[in-house]
């Protein structure tokens, strides 16, 4: 039976403009969450409604954080991997194979948060099926970790994203820190929820109808912070293996600060008057400021091309401020264009030497290109005791941009879903801010011939907010970690005994540590200008590590030989081939652990004997 329409997070449409959105009649979506890194694998089956042949373009928005590492489509029945090479290279070979009316497909980053998947050709009534893959870290926030499947978005301006079909979610979840709770804040009474041991638990959602426009938010809680150091490794045969570090700070750690003074600065421009963008920033920043404590002092300025101030200077927390904030935040209507620098110079006359100031910024980030140099050099002139905190509402947001101003300020970025808990955001958020538990981070090793570590210079260490290394090492075997840092005025130095294995682990950390290495180089060309000197690395990185870049695209041909005759090595179907051998095997642990947890229902089999 078909639903109801409702949106999904991949759309087909006829290309050409003759036909509309071809029909959705399956879209289902797997995730396995294990300690904290998310593999989603995305399946969607679509059907030509038209009785002529056509091009079919596949619009697609990347979620946050997230690398793409594969799509496949089916031909004459058979899956074919896609394979990434350089994006004109890419796009001639396509274009080749339609002049002979032949399969190809193509897939391509066409700006930050969106991908365009070209196949070609579907047949008249004839139906499509295509899967994409992705990986993503997960943050932890004081015990939660939150994961998004983006639903409430339409991928271009212009396009009716309402679709047809059956849609399906199933998501497991691995945790070495036993998990106490997972929910949905989203669609808590659509979902199914199963904890078969303290450290695997199962969701699921499926409808053929109902609400769909929103994001689907997963939640997991687990019983304590994962305090100290985590590692996991991938070592390939042959290769030098890559780890991920995560450092995280303990309860020791959580001293209380005094009152500090925030200046919320909200974007009402008219792109926030999209998607219910501003709605949603005027719940979250509601939300925060209900959350501050009576030591604080606030201040609320609105901006499209010109800043305006609720009060005119830091108004202490009492219920009458709050009240006062409410009833503006509620008069505010998006409209105009966005221009930030000018709101965040205003927010700078509010530095006190005395006390902390804190400017948290609520926007999409779709500021004017022109200002964005200017933008992020007036970042640059803070007060010293100011820090930058951007939050990016919604999934149509510049999150790049948004990302590198919080980096350049010593401060954070976070990004929050139509379908998320704003609460618990904002006592999250909250908490970090008073609790910088460490800066000045630098992690060092003796041992195991560390290199290539990704990011290059640490960012402060929050309470509840753990700091992400990722590198590679050339042998394998015990070394000692070394952290420093600086706490409440005081020199931190630690050593740490780990061990970094010889073979095995997670496959999915060698895409992410590409990924990673990927956007500094295209942050750090965007500072100096020219991308000149990084556009090769990008280019080698995406296709050794099959990651799609602005440089380079994912091509889908008919069979193994017209990859041979195009000389395009198979990298991507051999490093599939290992990351879903390791799949299969945490599936094979899970299907383990459901099956014991199974064994407790039902009459025991002595009984069933007598």
């Amino acid at each position: 039976a078909l639903a109801a329409p409702s949106q999904a997070a991949g759309l087909l449409i006829a290309d050409g403009g003759f036909g509309g959105v071809l029909e959705i009649k399956e879209h289902t979506a797997s995730v396995t969450i294990n300690n904290g890194i998310a593999v989603t694998e995305v399946h969607q089956v679509f059907r030509n409604t038209e009785n002529r042949q056509v091009e079919a373009l596949y619009l697609f928005p990347v979620p946050k954080g997230a690398s793409v590492a594969n799509f496949s489509m089916w031909i004459a029945g058979k899956e074919m991997i896609g394979e990434v090479v350089e994006k004109k290279r890419a796009r001639e070979i396509y274009e080749s194979y339609k002049q002979t009316r032949r399969d190809p497909g193509l897939l391509e980053q066409v700006d930050y948060k969106n991908f365009e998947m070209r196949i070609f050709p579907i047949g008249p009534q004839a139906e499509q099926r295509v899967r994409i893959t992705y990986y993503q870290e997960l943050d932890f926030d004081h015990d939660w970790a939150t994961y998004v499947y983006p639903l409430a978005t339409a991928p271009r301006a212009g396009i009716d994203a309402q679709t047809r079909g059956r849609f399906g979610l199933s998501v497991q979840v691995k945790s070495g820190v036993p998990i106490v709770e997972l929910e949905s804040p989203s669609h808590g009474d659509d979902f199914v929820f199963v904890q078969h041991s303290d450290g695997f638990c199962e969701a699921s959602l499926e409808t053929t109808g109902g609400d769909l426009d929103r994001d689907v938010v997963l939640a997991f809680h687990v019983s304590r912070p994962r305090t100290g150091i985590d590692l996991i490794t991938s070592k390939p045969a042959g290769d030098d293996g890559y780890f991920l570090l995560t450092v995280t700070a303990g309860d020791e750690l959580a001293a209380e600060s005094l009152g500090m003074d925030y200046v919320f600065l909200l974007d009402i421009s008219g792109s926030m008057a999209h998607a219910g963008k501003l709605k949603l920033s005027r719940e979250s920043i509601g939300a925060f400021i209900r959350e501050l404590g009576p030591e604080d002092r606030f201040e609320l300025i609105t901006f499209n091309v010109a800043p305006n101030a609720l009060f005119k200077d830091l108004e202490p927390v009492t219920a009458e401020a709050q009240n006062r904030a409410a009833d503006f935040l509620r008069s505010q209507q998006g409209r105009g264009g966005t221009v930030l620098r000018p709101a965040m110079s205003t927010a700078y006359r509010y530095g006190n030497p005395d006390r902390p100031l804190n400017v948290v910024v609520l926007s999409d980030g779709m500021t004017e290109q022109r200002d964005r140099a200017e933008l992020l050099s007036v970042i640059q002139s803070r007060p010293v005791n100011a820090r930058v905190f951007c939050i990016g509402v919604g999934n149509d947001v510049n999150r790049p941009l948004l990302s590198q101003m919080a980096e350049q300020a010593g401060g954070l970025a976070s990004f929050i879903s139509k379908g998320d808990n704003f609460q618990r955001q904002a006592q999250a958020f909250r908490r970090k801010l008073m609790r910088p538990a460490a800066s000045d981070v630098q992690i060092s090793f003796d041992g195991a011939d560390v290199y290539d570590v990704e990011p290059k210079e640490l960012p402060n260490l929050y309470h509840g907010m753990p700091v992400r290394m990722y590198g590679r090492y050339r042998s394998s075997g015990p070394a000692d970690v070394r952290i420093q840092a600086e706490i409440n005025g005081a020199s931190f130095d630690q050593k740490v005994a780990i061990n970094f294995p010889g073979q095995g682990g997670a496959p999915a950390i060698e895409r992410m540590w590409a990924s990673k290495r990927v956007d500094r180089l295209l942050k750090q060309a965007d500072r100096t200008g020219s991308r000149t000197g990084v556009a090769d690395e990008i280019v080698r990185l995406g296709e050794e590590y099959s990651i799609v870049t602005e440089y380079t695209s994912f091509i889908v041909l008919e069979n193994d030989k017209e990859y041979q005759r195009w000389k395009i090595d198979r990298r991507n179907l051999l490093r599939l081939g290992r990351d879903r051998r390791q799949r299969d095997a945490v599936q094979a642990e899970l299907s383990r652990i459901r099956e014991r947890a199974l064994s407790d229902l039902g009459p025991s089999l002595a009984s069933n004997t007598q």
